[in-house]
């Protein structure tokens, strides 16, 4: 199949930068857009830790068109002010970025970028058909506060139920050697840790009142308005058992709330589908592609088979 690979961006309201990947054979399929989480660009959707293609093309090869934007503020999407920036004005832009793709939109989310992407599901109505949360960040709806150690106007120390951490007051937080062991390699058993050294030499900041808000310091987490939109809607949350941060009820609670909102939600403990040892970057693993299968077996029984709008 001839995938056809461009550069778009949207520049209002504020501008988001993003790979276009388009098979030849996609006239029936909805648009994939894949939201990268924190301290990462879109490029983890395109490469896996070890060079290899990542799921950007897996979807293509399928007949999908997949998006892949940078948030704005961050990687190819220019600068803006990190201190001010907030979740909503990147919800905001990215849900541009979905009202000007043809057609209807699954919308895939991980990490930090799930906290979006509940809203800009919500902000988006029923262009957005589908949902793929991968070890999601709630939406701030129920997401619990951190409790605060200290505060001062340098620092704000934290403690949430996975660790104590300092946000000290300047625009952008960079991911030391320590978040990257910890956090996102964590245990994994799949993560080829021979690339952990290029792998850290690509991350990138995230900007520090988005982090804020990450955290639900002082309930400041993005929340959704109207739940409502969630009624009906697919959606499917997977987690891999080495995830530290992501322990199987952590996740499960948000695909529990979310068919309380009234969305057909289905959880995915990767183990008891034989997919065993991934952590927090599933989708750079080694067997990134076999999760990425899985994901697209739900989503061919999803989607809504729709031509695109002209």
């Amino acid at each position: 199949m001839s995938i056809s690979h461009c550069a778009e961006f949207v520049a209002h309201p504020f501008a988001v930068y993003f790979d276009h990947l388009t098979p030849d054979s996609s006239a029936h399929h909805p648009s994939v857009v894949m939201v990268h989480g924190g301290s990462h660009t879109g490029s983890c959707y395109l490469m896996t830790a070890e060079g290899k293609p990542g799921w950007a093309y897996r979807f293509a090869e399928r007949g999908y068109r997949v998006a892949v934007p940078d948030w704005p503020g961050h990687g190819r999407s220019g600068a803006l002010n990190l201190q001010t920036l907030t979740g909503e004005q990147v919800c905001q832009s990215l849900a541009a970025l979905i009202s000007g793709l043809n057609g209807p939109v699954v919308l895939l989310t991980h990490s930090m970028g799930a906290a979006f992407g509940w809203r800009v599901a919500e902000l988006c109505g029923d262009k957005v058909t589908a949902i793929v949360g991968i070890a999601p960040a709630p939406p701030g709806n129920i997401q619990p506060e951190p409790e605060i150690l200290s505060d001062s106007e340098e620092s704000l120390v934290l403690r949430t139920p996975f660790r104590t951490l300092t946000l000290h007051n300047e625009g952008a937080v960079f991911a030391t050697p320590e978040f990257v062991v910890d956090k996102l390699v964590g245990s994994s058993r799949q993560f080829p840790l021979e690339q952990l050294d290029a792998y850290t030499s690509l991350l990138t900041h995230t900007g520090s009142r988005l982090l804020y808000e990450r955290l639900n310091v002082r309930g400041s987490q993005v929340r959704v308005q109207n739940t409502a939109y969630f009624r009906g809607k697919p959606v499917i949350i997977v987690t891999g058992s080495e995830d530290l941060e992501h322990p199987r009820h952590v996740d499960e609670e948000v695909a529990n709330w979310l068919s309380a909102q009234g969305a057909s939600s289905q959880f995915v403990w990767l183990p008891d589908q034989g997919i065993d040892g991934n952590g927090h970057m599933m989708m750079m693993e080694r067997n990134s592609d076999q999760i990425a299968d899985l994901i697209l077996e739900w989503l061919d029984q999803h989607r809504t088979r729709v031509r695109p709008q002209k």
